[in-house]
Protein backbone atom coordinates (compact mmCIF):
# COMPACT_ATOMS: atom_id res chain seq x y z
CA UNK A 1 0.00 0.00 0.00
CA UNK A 2 1.51 3.31 -1.11
CA UNK A 3 1.35 6.14 1.39
CA UNK A 4 0.40 9.68 0.44
CA UNK A 5 0.69 12.92 2.41
CA UNK A 6 -2.96 12.49 3.43
CA UNK A 7 -2.52 8.92 4.69
CA UNK A 8 -3.24 8.21 8.35
CA UNK A 9 -0.43 5.91 9.41
CA UNK A 10 -2.21 4.31 12.35
CA UNK A 11 -5.22 3.47 10.18
CA UNK A 12 -2.93 1.92 7.58
CA UNK A 13 -1.39 -0.30 10.27
CA UNK A 14 -4.80 -1.32 11.63
CA UNK A 15 -6.05 -2.32 8.17
CA UNK A 16 -2.80 -4.19 7.55
CA UNK A 17 -3.40 -6.24 10.71
CA UNK A 18 -6.99 -6.98 9.67
CA UNK A 19 -5.80 -7.96 6.20
CA UNK A 20 -3.22 -10.38 7.64
CA UNK A 21 -5.83 -12.05 9.85
CA UNK A 22 -8.39 -12.19 7.02
CA UNK A 23 -5.98 -13.92 4.64
CA UNK A 24 -5.02 -16.61 7.14
CA UNK A 25 -6.84 -19.95 6.96
CA UNK A 26 -6.50 -20.33 10.73
CA UNK A 27 -6.59 -18.01 13.77
CA UNK A 28 -3.16 -16.44 14.34
CA UNK A 29 -1.01 -16.04 17.41
CA UNK A 30 0.14 -12.59 18.48
CA UNK A 31 3.73 -13.45 17.57
CA UNK A 32 2.68 -14.56 14.09
CA UNK A 33 0.90 -11.27 13.42
CA UNK A 34 3.91 -9.37 14.75
CA UNK A 35 6.24 -11.25 12.42
CA UNK A 36 3.99 -10.72 9.39
CA UNK A 37 3.21 -7.07 10.11
CA UNK A 38 6.59 -5.83 11.34
CA UNK A 39 4.81 -3.72 13.97
CA UNK A 40 6.48 -3.43 17.37
CA UNK A 41 5.15 -5.57 20.18
CA UNK A 42 3.91 -2.64 22.28
CA UNK A 43 2.10 -0.96 19.38
CA UNK A 44 0.67 -4.21 18.06
CA UNK A 45 -0.82 -4.94 21.47
CA UNK A 46 -2.62 -1.59 21.39
CA UNK A 47 -3.91 -2.16 17.87
CA UNK A 48 -5.22 -5.64 18.61
CA UNK A 49 -6.76 -4.55 21.91
CA UNK A 50 -8.57 -1.66 20.21
CA UNK A 51 -9.75 -3.73 17.24
CA UNK A 52 -10.98 -6.46 19.61
CA UNK A 53 -12.94 -3.96 21.68
CA UNK A 54 -14.60 -2.78 18.47
CA UNK A 55 -15.45 -6.42 17.56
CA UNK A 56 -13.34 -6.17 14.41
CA UNK A 57 -11.03 -8.85 15.77
CA UNK A 58 -11.80 -11.75 18.11
CA UNK A 59 -9.27 -13.13 20.58
CA UNK A 60 -10.11 -16.51 22.14
CA UNK A 61 -9.00 -17.81 25.53
CA UNK A 62 -5.81 -19.24 24.05
CA UNK A 63 -4.95 -15.84 22.59
CA UNK A 64 -5.58 -16.86 18.97
CA UNK A 65 -6.88 -14.01 16.85
CA UNK A 66 -9.47 -14.12 14.06
CA UNK A 67 -11.90 -11.70 12.43
CA UNK A 68 -14.68 -10.42 14.68
CA UNK A 69 -18.42 -10.73 14.07
CA UNK A 70 -18.62 -7.06 13.04
CA UNK A 71 -17.37 -8.02 9.60
CA UNK A 72 -20.48 -10.08 8.99
CA UNK A 73 -22.55 -6.96 9.57
CA UNK A 74 -20.35 -5.01 7.15
CA UNK A 75 -20.40 -7.86 4.66
CA UNK A 76 -24.18 -8.03 4.71
CA UNK A 77 -24.39 -4.28 4.19
CA UNK A 78 -22.04 -4.51 1.19
CA UNK A 79 -23.40 -7.65 -0.43
CA UNK A 80 -26.99 -7.46 0.82
CA UNK A 81 -26.93 -11.20 1.16
CA UNK A 82 -25.09 -14.23 2.44
CA UNK A 83 -25.46 -17.91 1.67
CA UNK A 84 -28.28 -18.62 4.11
CA UNK A 85 -30.13 -15.45 3.22
CA UNK A 86 -29.78 -16.05 -0.51
CA UNK A 87 -31.23 -19.53 -0.27
CA UNK A 88 -33.98 -18.81 2.21
CA UNK A 89 -35.13 -15.22 1.58
CA UNK A 90 -38.46 -16.32 0.04
CA UNK A 91 -39.24 -18.24 3.24
CA UNK A 92 -38.37 -15.32 5.49
CA UNK A 93 -40.64 -13.04 3.50
CA UNK A 94 -43.45 -15.61 3.58
CA UNK A 95 -43.14 -16.00 7.35
CA UNK A 96 -43.23 -12.25 7.92
CA UNK A 97 -46.27 -11.87 5.68
CA UNK A 98 -48.02 -14.85 7.27
CA UNK A 99 -47.48 -13.66 10.83
CA UNK A 100 -47.44 -9.89 10.24
CA UNK A 101 -44.50 -9.84 12.64
CA UNK A 102 -40.79 -9.13 12.39
CA UNK A 103 -38.47 -12.02 11.56
CA UNK A 104 -34.80 -12.35 12.46
CA UNK A 105 -32.01 -14.73 11.52
CA UNK A 106 -29.35 -15.57 14.12
CA UNK A 107 -26.13 -17.54 13.66
CA UNK A 108 -23.31 -18.48 16.03
CA UNK A 109 -20.32 -16.17 15.64
CA UNK A 110 -17.12 -16.39 17.68
CA UNK A 111 -18.59 -17.06 21.12
CA UNK A 112 -22.23 -15.97 21.00
CA UNK A 113 -25.41 -16.04 18.88
CA UNK A 114 -25.62 -12.88 16.74
CA UNK A 115 -28.50 -11.48 14.68
CA UNK A 116 -27.39 -11.18 11.04
CA UNK A 117 -30.63 -10.17 9.32
CA UNK A 118 -34.00 -8.69 10.25
CA UNK A 119 -37.14 -8.52 8.14
CA UNK A 120 -39.56 -5.93 9.54
CA UNK A 121 -43.24 -6.28 8.73
CA UNK A 122 -44.57 -4.34 11.71
CA UNK A 123 -42.54 -1.14 11.50
CA UNK A 124 -44.26 0.26 14.58
CA UNK A 125 -42.66 -2.42 16.73
CA UNK A 126 -39.38 -1.81 18.52
CA UNK A 127 -37.92 -5.30 18.81
CA UNK A 128 -34.98 -4.03 20.86
CA UNK A 129 -32.40 -5.48 18.49
CA UNK A 130 -30.64 -4.82 15.23
CA UNK A 131 -28.15 -6.51 12.95
CA UNK A 132 -25.12 -7.38 15.07
CA UNK A 133 -27.05 -7.71 18.36
CA UNK A 134 -25.83 -10.54 20.58
CA UNK A 135 -28.76 -12.59 21.80
CA UNK A 136 -29.15 -13.29 25.53
CA UNK A 137 -29.81 -16.80 26.78
CA UNK A 138 -33.47 -16.29 27.64
CA UNK A 139 -34.52 -14.88 24.27
CA UNK A 140 -36.30 -17.38 22.03
CA UNK A 141 -33.32 -17.56 19.68
CA UNK A 142 -30.93 -17.85 22.61
CA UNK A 143 -32.89 -20.79 23.98
CA UNK A 144 -32.70 -22.46 20.57
CA UNK A 145 -28.89 -22.33 20.61
CA UNK A 146 -28.83 -23.54 24.21
CA UNK A 147 -31.08 -26.47 23.27
CA UNK A 148 -29.17 -27.63 20.19
CA UNK A 149 -25.62 -26.53 20.94
CA UNK A 150 -23.42 -29.36 22.19
CA UNK A 151 -19.88 -28.05 21.85
CA UNK A 152 -17.70 -26.64 24.62
CA UNK A 153 -17.98 -23.06 23.33
CA UNK A 154 -21.78 -23.03 23.56
CA UNK A 155 -21.70 -24.77 26.94
CA UNK A 156 -19.37 -22.05 28.21
CA UNK A 157 -21.72 -19.38 26.83
CA UNK A 158 -24.65 -21.00 28.67
CA UNK A 159 -22.60 -21.13 31.87
CA UNK A 160 -21.69 -17.44 31.58
CA UNK A 161 -25.25 -16.41 30.76
CA UNK A 162 -26.67 -18.36 33.69
CA UNK A 163 -24.67 -16.11 36.02
CA UNK A 164 -26.92 -13.25 34.91
CA UNK A 165 -29.98 -15.17 36.16
CA UNK A 166 -29.23 -16.34 39.70
CA UNK A 167 -32.91 -17.13 40.37
CA UNK A 168 -33.26 -19.32 37.28
CA UNK A 169 -33.73 -22.94 38.29
CA UNK A 170 -31.23 -24.99 36.30
CA UNK A 171 -33.27 -28.21 36.35
CA UNK A 172 -36.43 -26.47 35.16
CA UNK A 173 -34.46 -24.75 32.41
CA UNK A 174 -32.96 -28.05 31.26
CA UNK A 175 -36.45 -29.53 31.03
CA UNK A 176 -37.49 -26.57 28.88
CA UNK A 177 -34.49 -27.13 26.60
CA UNK A 178 -35.41 -30.80 26.30
CA UNK A 179 -38.92 -29.81 25.22
CA UNK A 180 -37.45 -27.37 22.68
CA UNK A 181 -35.33 -30.14 21.16
CA UNK A 182 -38.39 -32.36 20.93
CA UNK A 183 -40.85 -29.85 19.47
CA UNK A 184 -38.35 -27.65 17.59
CA UNK A 185 -39.94 -24.50 19.00
CA UNK A 186 -38.99 -22.00 21.71
CA UNK A 187 -41.05 -19.21 23.25
CA UNK A 188 -39.91 -16.19 25.25
CA UNK A 189 -40.91 -12.83 26.57
CA UNK A 190 -38.03 -10.89 25.12
CA UNK A 191 -35.52 -9.70 27.74
CA UNK A 192 -34.38 -6.96 25.35
CA UNK A 193 -37.58 -4.86 25.49
CA UNK A 194 -40.87 -4.84 27.41
CA UNK A 195 -44.21 -5.86 25.85
CA UNK A 196 -42.46 -7.89 23.16
CA UNK A 197 -42.38 -11.68 22.88
CA UNK A 198 -40.90 -14.07 20.36
CA UNK A 199 -40.85 -17.64 19.20
CA UNK A 200 -38.05 -19.39 17.41
CA UNK A 201 -37.44 -22.48 15.32
CA UNK A 202 -34.17 -24.06 14.11
CA UNK A 203 -32.65 -24.45 10.68
CA UNK A 204 -30.95 -27.84 10.83
CA UNK A 205 -28.68 -29.72 8.44
CA UNK A 206 -28.47 -33.39 7.49
CA UNK A 207 -26.49 -34.11 10.68
CA UNK A 208 -29.21 -32.60 12.87
CA UNK A 209 -26.84 -29.72 13.61
CA UNK A 210 -28.10 -26.19 14.14
CA UNK A 211 -27.18 -23.87 11.27
CA UNK A 212 -29.21 -20.88 12.43
CA UNK A 213 -32.22 -19.89 14.49
CA UNK A 214 -35.17 -17.99 13.08
CA UNK A 215 -37.20 -15.87 15.49
CA UNK A 216 -40.58 -14.24 14.95
CA UNK A 217 -41.04 -11.15 17.11
CA UNK A 218 -44.21 -9.25 17.92
CA UNK A 219 -46.28 -7.63 20.64
CA UNK A 220 -46.78 -10.09 23.49
CA UNK A 221 -50.55 -10.25 23.03
CA UNK A 222 -50.09 -11.23 19.35
CA UNK A 223 -47.43 -13.91 19.79
CA UNK A 224 -48.72 -17.49 20.22
CA UNK A 225 -47.46 -19.35 23.27
CA UNK A 226 -48.47 -22.89 22.37
CA UNK A 227 -46.94 -25.43 20.02
CA UNK A 228 -50.39 -26.52 18.85
CA UNK A 229 -51.37 -23.05 17.60
CA UNK A 230 -52.41 -23.22 13.90
CA UNK A 231 -50.11 -20.27 13.15
CA UNK A 232 -47.17 -22.00 14.83
CA UNK A 233 -47.84 -25.17 12.86
CA UNK A 234 -47.93 -23.23 9.59
CA UNK A 235 -44.59 -21.60 10.37
CA UNK A 236 -43.01 -24.87 11.48
CA UNK A 237 -44.04 -26.42 8.18
CA UNK A 238 -42.07 -23.70 6.44
CA UNK A 239 -39.21 -24.36 8.88
CA UNK A 240 -39.25 -27.99 7.81
CA UNK A 241 -38.84 -26.94 4.19
CA UNK A 242 -36.02 -24.56 5.10
CA UNK A 243 -34.09 -27.30 6.88
CA UNK A 244 -34.64 -29.67 3.96
CA UNK A 245 -32.59 -27.25 1.83
CA UNK A 246 -29.62 -28.36 3.96
CA UNK A 247 -30.36 -32.07 3.65
CA UNK A 248 -32.42 -32.60 6.79
CA UNK A 249 -34.75 -35.49 5.95
CA UNK A 250 -38.45 -34.86 6.39
CA UNK A 251 -39.13 -38.25 7.93
CA UNK A 252 -36.58 -37.49 10.67
CA UNK A 253 -38.13 -34.18 11.67
CA UNK A 254 -40.50 -33.85 14.57
CA UNK A 255 -42.02 -30.49 13.83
Amino acid sequence: MKKSPSTIGSLVHAIKIIDIVAKSEFPLKFTEIQELSGISKSNLYKYINTLSQMDLLYRDKQGHISLGYKFLEYGNAALKSNDIVTKLTPYFKEISNLTNMSTSLTVWLNDTPVITNIWNTNYGLNIGAQTGTKLPLLSAGGKMFAAFGNNDEIKQWIHNEMKNHPTLDAKTFQLELKDIRLKKIAFAKEPLVNHVSSWSFPILNYKNELIAAVAIIGFTEDVPQDHSSPLVQQVLKLGKEMSSVYGYKENEMTF
